[in-house]
């Protein structure tokens, strides 16, 4: 565990040491540049969650500054994300609150939980653990919340409201009430849907929703949409920056901390995928434990602002690389330009058509559903696009917050059951190559005569012996009746509980009835003294303990030997 906080060691006071004259210039061309791509998700992402437009502004603005005091990456940028804000709409949902100011009471405590369970699992080294969020798993569950998200804009882009959730009973439930749908609001959010899709192909580099949002803007303004019957924005409260501490009850409160849970795993989650992607493309490296503080710091910065849980951003992040900026002091210059953008036109937002929001949604949408990672595991590997799929369907139908759960579930399951029917192969020779060759990999390999080879390819333990045992005991009955030695090559197994040994004992039992005699190869340190303590070394007697494979053909082919010989001279 490490809970030790020196000022001096924080990586900002690091990249401030370290600062290069010459860095000044991108670092502020790359913050802008993100307060403009940042608007937009900070005035659409509240309204998936049910929340005031400012929300996402707060969040958006302290998020920045949280992560740049705490977190390791000097490229990383941290905001609003589609998922998180539907994992915070389901949690807010099963909280049942009702007024607008329940909900932001429990969002905010969401926000500051979230902020603590990542400084916990960073200071109990817990970052390993999204090693376990698998690729199926998080490609399957943000194109579930991407159908999701789609499903829940059909009001703003309609005028039509759905009131049912999962996925055929909205369907249904649009189509009974088409007649409602209204023509003016579908133009204004259809265009700006085209206008968007278009400019993510055309010109991906420009900022195409806060093109759209100034249009849309003026557009309202002019025409004067809203006596049309467009639906707007409205007017925002004054926006004043002050802290927001929940009371201490809601911070312990199992319900809220089994949400702010949820919302973490999958939050670090994706941000971590994300943190590492452009690792990779940067060349360096990602340490998981000390993001977990970085994100850490960025949500209870958010929280204590009032706003929302956040992680990491692919769309801020790609432009911050792209522009060039070199630390930290991108985020900051980013958070200041979007507060002074708040507080000097902040009004303006009032004539926003809600349609305009839902486009952007939609837009973001579309691009979380990657049909490219989901054909990629289609022709990998069956089960794990069944288990994407599984996870797409548990969101859309079950519910964001328990689809999370069935993915986690999921993920697990799968590990379990990959680990409880692991590898075995035969091994024999080349004719005039030496070592062992597995012969299902090379046909030209000839099993050895009278031995039976088999290397096993994983630990043996309690939920795989059985598999194990079965396996072996089907290689010895199909073997040749002439074969007297069956040797297990163990290089691989590096785990050996008591039900491994005691399917160990089964397998040597029943070979000692036929008359073969049972050996294990290369069998480490900790796992012969697991058989020592068991008392099974001697059971399959010190001459068959082998230190190698090549160790047990050897003194097979010694022990044949005189029987070849005796077998020549008769």
């Amino acid at each position: 565990m490490d809970f030790t906080f020196a000022p001096t060691k924080l990586p900002l006071v690091a990249q401030a040491r370290d600062y290069r004259a010459g860095w000044l210039k991108s670092d502020l061309a790359a913050g802008l540049s993100v307060a403009a791509v940042s608007l937009p998700s900070a005035i659409a992402y509240p309204a998936i969650a049910g929340l005031p437009t400012e929300v996402g502004l707060f969040a958006t603005i302290f998020a920045l500054v949280g992560y740049a005091l705490l977190g390791p990456s000097r490229q990383l940028m941290v905001g609003p994300d589609a998922a998180t804000c539907i994992i915070l709409a389901g949690v807010l949902a099963s909280f049942g609150h009702g007024s607008e100011g329940e909900r932001l009471q429990a969002t905010v405590a969401l926000s500051i939980v979230v902020g603590l369970l990542c400084f916990v699992a960073g200071a109990f080294r817990l970052g390993f653990l999204a090693n376990f969020l698998s690729r199926p798993m998080l490609a399957g569950f943000l194109a579930g919340i991407s159908i999701s998200l789609i499903i829940g804009q059909v009001k703003r882009l309609t005028g039509v409201s759905i009131e049912t959730d999962g996925l055929l009973r909205p369907i249904v439930d649009f189509l009974a009430h088409i007649g409602e749908v209204h023509g003016l609001t579908v133009a204004v959010g259809l265009g700006t849907l085209a206008f968007l899709r278009v400019m993510r192909h055309v010109a991906p580099g420009i900022p195409a929703a806060v093109i759209a949002i100034a249009l849309g803007l003026a557009l309202s303004a002019a025409l004067d949409l809203r006596a049309g019957g467009v639906a707007v924005v409205g007017a925002l409260p004054d926006i004043a920056f002050s802290l927001h501490m929940p009371p201490l009850g809601d911070l312990v409160n199992l319900d809220l901390v089994a949400g702010a849970l949820a919302i973490m795993v999958v939050g670090f989650g994706s941000g971590i995928v994300s943190a590492r992607s452009f690792a990779m493309k940067g060349g360096t490296n990602v340490n998981a434990d000390k993001e977990l503080f970085g994100f850490g710091a960025a949500n209870i910065a958010s929280g204590l602002f009032g706003g929302f849980p956040v992680t990491a951003s692919d769309s801020r992040t790609a432009v911050n690389y792209v522009v060039g900026g070199k630390t930290q002091l991108t985020a900051l210059v980013a958070a200041g330009a979007l507060a002074v953008a708040v507080l000097a036109i902040g009004n303006v937002f009032a004539y926003l058509p809600t349609a305009i929001l839902g486009a952007i949604l939609v837009s973001a949408a579309i691009d979380l559903i990657d049909l490219a990672e989901l054909r990629l595991l289609y022709r990998i590997s069956r089960a794990e696009f069944a288990f994407a799929i599984l996870t797409l369907l548990g969101v859309v139908v079950v519910g964001v917050l328990q689809g999370v759960f069935i993915a986690i579930a999921a993920t697990l399951a799968h590990l379990i059951w990959a680990a409880s029917r692991p590898r075995l192969a035969l091994l024999g020779k080349i004719p005039g190559l030496p070592g062992l060759y597995k012969l299902h990999r090379y046909p030209e390999a000839e099993p050895i005569p009278g031995l039976t080879l088999v290397v096993l390819q994983s630990g043996l333990v309690f939920f795989n012996a059985d598999y194990v045992k079965r396996r072996l005991l089907k290689i010895a009955n199909a073997t040749r009746s002439t074969d007297k030695w069956f040797v297990l090559d163990a290089a691989a197994v590096n785990v050996l509980d008591s039900t491994g040994i005691g399917a160990l004992e089964e397998v040597r039992s029943q070979l000692a009835e036929r008359g073969v005699a049972f050996g294990i190869a290369d069998l480490n340190s900790r796992c012969r003294q697991v058989i020592e303590r068991a008392g099974f070394r001697q059971r399959p007697g010190e001459q068959m303990l082998f230190a190698s494979a090549e160790t047990a053909v050897d003194a097979f082919e010694t022990a044949r030997a005189p029987q070849t010989g005796a077998s020549a001279a008769h």
